[in-house]
């Protein structure tokens, strides 16, 4: 037994080593430090295994129990114990703890297995791997923790089995579903597993199994498993045959493994459609076999290509030394090894080495375990990547510190320049590479590639562009200042115009350069003909349209001007003024040159109000439709500011009304926009009047559309109508204005005696004006007429002209026959108009006798009150004091009922009333003062019932129940 004494720092373990080197740098600190932990409980057996994995430390010991330490709570630790002693299931041999740390399976001296999930403190005997000596597991590489799911396992008599293996609370069940024997190998045991998915394909599985003296590849598809109901790899150690890397002598004494790299610390650089990119190493008695786990090409080659890109780290290097400056050569062989993501690390008897996997030099070689000391174990938690060496009293961790920091120096050295400038941390390193990479790009004549990996660099900037110069590269030229451009600050303003405009001028003589060998049909080069000649001008007509887009504001307008024009450039000069919003100069430019679509369609693009009045009387002159139907989808333009172009237009067109486009602007403007602008309005008034076109309609109709309260200016349309003989629309100005008069007189000045009668009609609220404007009419109607029939028929539709009035207009010999039947009628009418002046005046004299006869009645008027009548207010006998009676039968007492009328009633009359009940309570009126005065009171009291008059009216908004009373007694 040992005791547990509570640890004394935070992960469980104290490294012995100083701290102080602490305050160093990190590129200073050596990349690999052992340091030996510091157990704070005390040890009663010996260490015989050991694991690491997901920060989870397990630890056997030679009494047959297991310790298992979460290093993030080292205070937890579980004692666990196997269901036998050692005496009887043989000491613990070794154990396997999955990457996820939640599968530990324990093997003994004596052939038993056992397995303890990471929820368990309960060990479960594997019986159908009883009597199996385990050397080696693949765990299934989808990671489970419910299960270990579908996993391999390498026996030491050279078998290979398929298991399934879960935990299980029932005393019957096995915990290995099924276990399968995949493969016999006569190499002896199989000293190393691995299993991994190849990317994109879920069906594929990448297999390396590794003997003393052989290392397999195998690439197949496995078959489908239903939770273990069924072997999955059977199908492809039936298919496939494995790719092989064989020693040509081996000694079965050597240590023998396969260890793989742990996972990337920077996952950041790994790319999106692969998965971590390992590396695997391979322990036999020459060394050490190490490559990468590729993933493509698909299939059976894979494994050859693997393999020839794999390379051997002799076992003299690992096992060699120095001593006194001196290199001493060791017979050992290499005990274990473990793989970083850059260093295989090797266990060589009491020294651990360490060499970088790229160059093969030692990094780090020094003597960890005292003499005759012997480490149990290697151990790599290959999530977390740290890196553990066990003996049997103690407990090393290998300490790895920013190991990759020389790795872009040694992939430069290997002109391997993308991974070099990929594992490049600082500045300086990346501009280093850039460099290197840049020159030996030029050494190889290969300009464009290093254009762009010079821009990048910090080589001097007229060394670069002289080279390019020199060699006459101008498209590398082109590329290096677009992408020096890229690196400089915006700060950087006076750098940046120059490079930029310089940039510009290659352009342009690039562009002419294609322009030019196009039109005379000429090879540009000896590699390129007229058609890929085409396919290049358009190529870098693109990049400059990028260039600009992205620099415009690097460039100085006036200059860039002048450098395109000076090459004749049209096209890249419009893109360019485009670029920078300098429309004026482009509409000027297409303008000028009388290009009014390519004017119009930089139109359609504008915004700004000013663009549109300056062009527009030209653009007015020469393409009005498509203009105004720019206008229209403008909806920040002032109509009023436009004035000058449409009138422009409309004194050159010569069309119809209906094709005139400034009246179909004018016309959006005023019934779309309802655009309140008198000028506006007078425009399209004056358009209209001033058409040589005799038709009045349109016109006409727009004066009826404005209505009472027209916008325009009456009188600006009225001398504008007579000025252009516009009758009708005179005629309608003047009676919009209330000149009924002059209208009528226009209107029969000019024969319309129908659009007189009309104007007559309308002053339907002033007979006298109405009847003399009819008048006017009768007396043209009547001048005009040949038969005088005819005449007194027309002047029939106004009721308010009698024959009286139109006889003054007939000449003087007319003959009274003529119109002998309406002076007829109209004495009929007077005749009947008398009789029924008569009758009103007898039915008014009947109405006032019948009054007379009422007030006299009234005198006589009476109402009868019951003794027990009460008061309608205060509900007392009524007869108890004065008291009131209304003809509708409610009475009152007199001073309750001058209560209910002050509440009720104005603060005027309240106030009189008041006034003549103090006068007359307190004696100060006497005499007929007094009387008048209680006549007054009683008139005011007494106006009206309270009940039944306007008093009751204006109570409706009192509620029922009030305040004071009893709301219980309205419960139903």
């Amino acid at each position: 037994m040992m005791a547990l004494d509570a640890l004394s720092s935070s992960n469980g373990f104290v490294a012995t080593s100083s701290m102080a080197d602490l305050s160093l740098a990190d590129g200073a600190l050596p990349i690999f430090d052992v340091e030996r932990v510091q157990l704070q409980f005390s040890i009663a057996a010996d260490f015989v295994a050991a694991q690491v994995a997901n920060n989870v430390l397990v630890l056997a010991l030679s009494n047959g129990r297991i310790l298992r330490i979460d290093l993030n709570r080292p205070e937890d630790i579980d004692d666990i114990d196997l269901p036998k002693k050692p005496s009887e299931a043989g000491v613990i041999r070794r154990m396997f703890l999955d990457p996820t740390a939640s599968h530990l399976i324990v093997c003994t001296s004596l052939g038993d297995n056992y397995y303890l999930h990471s929820q368990s403190r309960q060990p479960r005997p594997l019986a159908r791997l009883r009597g199996v000596s385990i050397e080696s597991i693949a765990w299934n590489p989808s990671l489970p923790t419910a299960s270990t799911r579908e996993i391999l396992i390498g026996a030491s008599d050279g078998n290979i089995y398929e298991g399934y293996i879960e935990t299980s609370t029932e005393f019957y069940r096995k915990e290995e579903k099924y276990l399968k024997v995949l493969e016999k190998l006569p190499d002896g045991p199989i000293t190393g597993l691995w299993v991994d998915i190849l990317p994109g394909r879920q069906d594929t599985r990448r297999i390396l199994i590794s003997t003393q003296s052989r290392l397999f590849h195998l690439v197949g598809k496995v078959g489908r498993g239903h939770d273990g109901s069924a072997s999955i790899y059977s199908k492809l150690f039936e298919s496939e045959q494995p790719v092989i890397h064989e020693l040509s002598r081996s000694s079965a004494t050597a240590a023998s493994a396969l260890v793989v790299s742990p996972d990337p610390q920077d996952v950041s650089r790994l790319r999106d459609d692969a998965g971590p990119e390992r590396a695997f190493a391979w322990l036999s008695s020459h060394g050490v076999y190490h490559g990468k786990l590729l993933v493509a090409p698909m299939g059976p080659e894979l494994g050859t290509k693997v393999f020839a890109d794999s390379r051997l780290l002799p076992r003299s290097q690992l096992a060699s030394s120095e001593t006194g400056g001196r290199r001493k050569v060791s017979p050992d062989f290499v005990d274990a090894i473990a793989l970083t993501q850059w260093h295989v690390v090797s266990l060589v008897g009491e020294r651990i080495v360490a060499a970088n996997r790229l160059t093969g030099s030692t990094v780090y070689d020094q003597v960890i375990l005292d003499p005759g000391q012997k480490a149990i174990g290697l151990c790599v938690d290959i999530q977390k990547n740290t890196f553990w060496l066990f003996t049997s009293q103690e407990i090393f961790e290998i300490v790895v510190r920013d190991e990759d920091r020389d790795i872009w120096k040694i992939m430069l050295g290997m002109q391997q320049f993308d991974a070099a400038l990929q594992h490049a941390h600082t500045p300086a390193q990346r501009d280093a590479v850039a460099t290197a990479s840049g020159d030996y790009l030029v050494s190889k004549g290969l300009f464009n590639e290093a254009a762009a990996i010079y821009g990048k660099s910090s080589k001097p900037f007229e060394e670069v562009a002289l080279s390019f110069v020199d060699n006459n590269q101008s498209d590398a030229l082109r590329k290096y200042l677009i992408a020096k451009l890229g690196t400089y600050k915006k700060s950087l303003v006076m750098q940046r115009i120059m490079i930029a405009t310089w940039l510009v001028e290659i352009f342009m003589a690039k562009l002419n350069s294609l322009d030019d060998t196009i039109i005379t049909r000429a090879e540009l080069s000896e590699t390129l003909n007229p058609t890929q000649t085409k396919e290049q001008l358009d190529a870098v007509r693109t990049e400059y349209q990028d260039f600009v887009t992205k620099h415009k504001s690097d460039l100085d307008k006036k200059t860039v001007y002048d450098v395109i024009s000076s090459h004749g450039r049209e096209e890249e000069l419009l893109f360019y003024a485009d670029a920078v919003n300098d429309y004026n100069f482009v509409l000027s430019y297409w303008v000028q040159r009388e290009r009014w679509p390519e004017a119009l369609k930089v139109l359609k693009r504008q915004t700004d109000p000013e663009v549109f009045y300056r062009y527009s009387s030209v653009l007015m002159t020469h393409a009005a439709a498509e203009l105004v139907e720019i206008l229209m989808r403008q909806g920040n333009l002032k109509a009023r500011n436009l004035i000058p172009a449409l009138l422009e237009y409309d004194r050159n067109f010569k069309g119809p009304l209906a094709q005139n486009q400034a009246i179909r602007y004018l016309h959006y403007v005023v019934n779309q926009l309802n655009s309140p602008d008198a000028a506006v309005h007078n425009t399209l008034v004056s358009i209209y009047a001033s058409h040589p076109s005799h038709d009045e309609a349109a016109l006409l109709s727009y004066l009826e559309s404005q209505g009472d309260e027209p916008k325009y200016d009456p009188d600006f349309a009225l001398r504008l109508c007579i000025q252009h003989h516009r009758v009708l629309s005179c005629a309608h100005i003047y009676t919009s204005m209330g000149q009924y008069v002059q209208a009528v007189d226009l209107a029969l000045s000019h024969g319309e005696i129908d659009l007189a009668s009309i104007i007559a009609d309308r002053p339907i609220s002033n007979p006298p004006l109405r009847k003399r404007l009819w008048l006017a009419v009768a007396k043209k109607v009547i001048s005009q007429s040949n038969g005088i029939k005819t005449a007194i028929e027309f002047l029939k539709r106004c009721d308010l002209l009698k024959i009286e009035d139109l006889i003054p207009f007939f000449p003087d010999f007319v003959v009274i026959d003529d119109f002998k039947d309406e002076i007829c009628t109209a004495l009929e009418d007077y005749s009947r108009n008398i009789d029924g002046l008569r009758r009103e005046m007898d039915e008014s004299s009947q109405t006032a006798a019948n009054i007379k006869v009422d007030i006299a009645a009234l005198d006589q008027r009476y109402a009868i009150v019951e003794p027990g009548e009460k008061c309608y207010v205060c509900g007392l006998p009524l007869l108890s004091r004065q008291f009131f009676v209304f003809p509708c039968q409610h009475a009152f007492h007199s001073d309750c009922l001058g209560k209910r009328v002050l509440e009720q009633v104005g603060a005027g009359k309240g106030k009189r009333i008041r006034e003549c009940q103090v006068q007359i309570s307190r004696g100060l009126v006497s005499g007929g003062k007094r009387d008048a005065m209680v006549a007054e009171l009683d008139s005011l009291v007494a106006a009206a019932c309270i009940l039944c008059s306007d008093f009751a009216i204006r109570r409706v908004n009192e509620p029922f129940v009030k305040e004071e009373d009893d709301k219980s007694e309205w419960a139903l």
